[in-house]
């Protein structure tokens, strides 16, 4: 009535997940292929791998932990916060061993763009400098990269991220 319901089919965007030692690698897309259990994905892989650091280093909570483990379309812009590191991605997931989720085309395209215009590595440097004046300069330069996007949804997420952090003072 209010929109379509997704299904999986070919085209459909889709968020899965891959297990990559202890911790899962998250993966966004666009389904390619069906047959049966497994499913033909072309997009991104995300090895979150500025989080593993945190954690490794005892600096991040449960909550952390938590994002890593179990990560979701919902819980994972937590962990594009920090560095991460990423490639292409065009392979067969198998359903019985990875998660696969139907995601909004909006959800997608703000995951994409928040990659792609590497907003990971724009946040990870005004988070990782002490306080001075080349973290002012890192902020200023996050700023004016908030103010060019085009998204709407990618800039209203990046803004609430921003304010969490503290990072708009």
């Amino acid at each position: 009535m209010f929109g379509k319901k997704l299904a999986m089919k070919i085209g459909t965007n889709v968020f899965a997940t891959r297990q990559n030692g202890d911790y899962r690698d998250f993966i966004f897309g666009v389904i390619t292929g069906i047959d049966g259990k497994k499913v033909g994905i072309n997009g991104v892989i995300v090895n979150p791998v500025g989080l593993k650091n945190k954690i490794e280093q005892g600096k991040a909570g449960k909550r952390s932990h938590e994002i890593l483990q179990f990560p979701t379309p919902d819980n994972v812009v937590l962990a594009l916060v920090y560095r991460v590191e990423y490639e292409n991605f065009a392979d067969i997931i198998n359903l019985d061993e990875d998660k696969c989720d139907l995601i909004p085309p909006q959800v997608y395209d703000m995951l994409d763009s928040w990659i792609r215009e590497s907003l990971s590595e724009f946040l990870n440097n005004v988070l990782s400098l002490p306080m001075n004046s080349d973290r002012d300069e890192a902020k200023r330069i996050l700023k004016t990269k908030m103010e060019s996007l085009v998204d709407k949804n990618l800039k209203r997420t990046l803004y609430s991220v921003c304010r969490s952090l503290k990072i708009l003072n």
